[in-house]
């Protein structure tokens, strides 16, 4: 099902015991129970355990056992990928850390060897930067969080929050241990879904940050056409300003972000795909003055009343900049607004015109309660696209949305088309 991002508590639930990682990490690097206890410096029947309590967990078998060792099978070797890529990004995170400070302690917590409750207090309070809302959420004590982060900040040897007037904040390094933390158990998270997708299982959920121009098309037919194939896969959106929702994708809390494409001087670290080609339109009600009229030009327009987003947008500058280009008067704007259903209601009341991506009410003008002006604006097309971050490998459940929104040919107001 889709549905809105509620607590973050649950993109922060971790799915998979991370003790039984670690051995069936080592097992699959030494090739044996044996070595791997070495290396571990715990028991073979405590190593052997926890493989077995991993394998029952996922419900298949992760190594080909023989007298010349252990080898991992397919599902084996999709989570052994994952862990290493976990690994990787808390590696990154030692050295930032370990680079900032000159502290070179290389604490259990960046080998995600820590006791989940304690992982688990970090991450929300990074969030919620509030210790009686994090209690709460997790059902502990607020002492029993300022303990865990107390145990946390010994073991590396820096603090990572400090307290504030309205709660406590991460420090810098807090926020550097935190997003690396929350990419790393984002690629456990996914572990689980290519394991139950090579047994042909599609499901999972697809986190998405929507900004305006992929709310009321893209999204939303990508989204039925997904869950009408696959309805065991789950969808949840995220609005909110560009800004927010970059940072939210650099730290992995989203999978990806759909909206107009930025300039790449704010897409550093992510990559860019196009989509579709959006065109900006003029907007009225049905009946307004303007749509009987035999012909119309821009200069019809030198009177007209506006509602348009604030000043700095960039659906504002590019109507400013068309209506100079064409020797016009800058708007007049009498209403300020970027929620659709406020500027629906305005153009159904008044006389007002805007200017906006047609397919955001394409309901609207096919049944005829609003009328799209026949006056082109070429020069404000845009590109409707995706960002994901750089060199990562999207869940299964991803990479079906990321088909379903490259099959998607075109928006309204012309007809769309589909390939099957």
């Amino acid at each position: 099902m889709a549905e809105n991002l509620n607590q973050a508590a649950l993109w922060d639930a971790i799915p998979l015991s991370l003790r039984y990682l670690r051995a069936f990490y080592q097992v699959s690097r030494c090739g044996s129970v044996s070595k791997a206890s070495q290396a571990l410096r715990r028991a073979q029947s405590a190593v052997s355990r926890a493989v077995l309590q991993l394998e029952a967990e996922l419900a298949v078998p992760l190594f080909e056992r023989s007298v010349r060792g252990m080898l991992p099978t397919e599902f084996g070797a999709a989570l052994l990928n994952r862990v290493e890529r976990a690994n990787a990004h808390m590696e990154a995170a030692y050295r930032e850390i370990a680079s900032s400070t000159g502290v070179m302690r290389h604490a259990p917590l960046y080998d995600l060897y820590v006791v989940e409750r304690q992982l688990s207090v970090l991450l929300e309070l990074g969030r919620q930067r509030h210790m009686s809302t994090v209690a709460g959420l997790l059902a502990i004590s607020q002492p029993a969080v300022s303990l865990a982060v107390r145990n946390i900040e010994e073991s590396l040897g820096i603090t990572l929050f400090e307290r504030t007037v309205r709660g406590v904040r991460p420090t810098p390094l807090g926020e550097t241990l935190i997003h690396y933390l929350r990419l790393a158990l984002n690629e456990v998270r996914i572990a689980v879904d290519e394991i139950a997708a090579i047994r042909g299982v599609k499901q999972g959920e697809v986190r998405v940050g929507a900004l305006s121009l992929a709310r009321t098309y893209l999204l939303p037919t990508a989204v039925t056409r997904l869950l009408c194939k696959y309805p065991g896969i789950r969808v949840s959106t995220m609005e909110g300003p560009f800004d927010t929702l970059a940072t939210s994708l650099r730290s992995g809390e989203i999978d990806l972000l759909l909206g107009a494409l930025r300039p790449l001087r704010y897409t550093e670290g992510l990559e860019r795909e196009p989509l579709l080609k959006d065109e900006m339109a003029m907007v009225v009600r049905a009946g307004h003055p303007l749509t009987v009229l035999d012909q119309i030009g821009f200069e019809c327009l030198e009177e007209a009343e506006w509602v348009l987003p604030h000043r700095h947008t960039s659906t504002r500058a590019l109507l400013e900049s068309a209506a100079a280009r064409r020797g016009l008067s800058p708007p007049r704007v009498l209403v300020e607004s970027t929620d659709l259903s406020v500027i629906r209601e305005v153009l159904l009341a008044s006389e007002l015109i805007t200017a906006i991506s047609a397919h955001q009410f394409s309901r609207e003008i096919s049944s005829g309660i609003l009328v799209r002006l026949p006056l082109r604006l070429s020069e404000t097309s845009r590109e409707i696209g995706m960002l994901r971050r750089k060199y990562d490998r999207p869940s299964p459940a991803a990479a079906l949305l990321i088909a379903e929104m490259k099959a998607i040919e075109c928006i309204p107001s012309e007809p769309a088309t589909y390939r099957a």
